[in-house]
C-alpha cells in the first residue's frame, strides 16, 4: 500500500494535506489504509462548520459493517468546509480516500505530532 508524499499522517490514520507554517485551509481525510481496515463505510459523523477541533482529540465517527471509530482531529483549528458528498455518501472514503473521500478543512492553527508518508508507512508495516 502506498502513502501520497505530499500528505502528512497522524498515528490514528488520519491524513491532512498542509504546508507546516501555514494557516491556510488544509483537507482532512483518513488513509487508504484505515478505509480498509474499516470495511464498508456506512455512516460518517463529521465536524460542523465552525467547530474548533484540537490536535488528537475525537472529532467525529466513522461507522462501517464492521465497528464504530472516532475521528481525530490531525490539526487545531477551525473548521471551514466539510465534505458533503462524503456525508451523503461514505463509500467514497473507500474508493478514494485522497480525493473525492476527503472529510473537512481546517483554518491550521497549531500541529504536533504529524508523520510523513515513510514514517507513517513504518508505523503500518507498508
Amino acid at each position: 500500500m502506498e502513502f501520497p508524499e505530499n500528505l502528512l499522517y497522524t498515528p490514528e490514520h488520519e491524513w491532512v494535506d498542509w504546508t507546516p507554517g501555514t494557516q491556510e485551509p488544509v483537507t482532512v481525510g483518513v488513509t487508504a489504509y484505515a478505509a480498509e481496515s474499516l470495511g464498508d463505510l456506512v455512516f460518517v459523523q463529521l465536524p460542523e462548520v465552525g467547530e474548533r477541533v484540537t490536535s488528537g482529540a475525537v472529532c467525529g465517527e466513522l461507522e462501517s459493517t464492521k465497528s464504530v471509530s472516532d475521528l481525530y482531529a490531525p490539526v487545531s483549528g477551525e473548521v471551514v468546509e466539510i465534505n458533503k458528498a462524503v456525508a451523503d455518501d461514505p463509500a467514497l472514503i473507500n474508493s478514494d480516500p485522497y480525493a473525492a473521500g476527503w472529510l473537512f478543512r481546517v483554518r491550521v492553527e497549531n500541529a504536533e505530532g504529524l508523520l510523513t508518508a515513510a514514517k507513517y508507512a513504518e508505523l503500518t508495516g507498508n
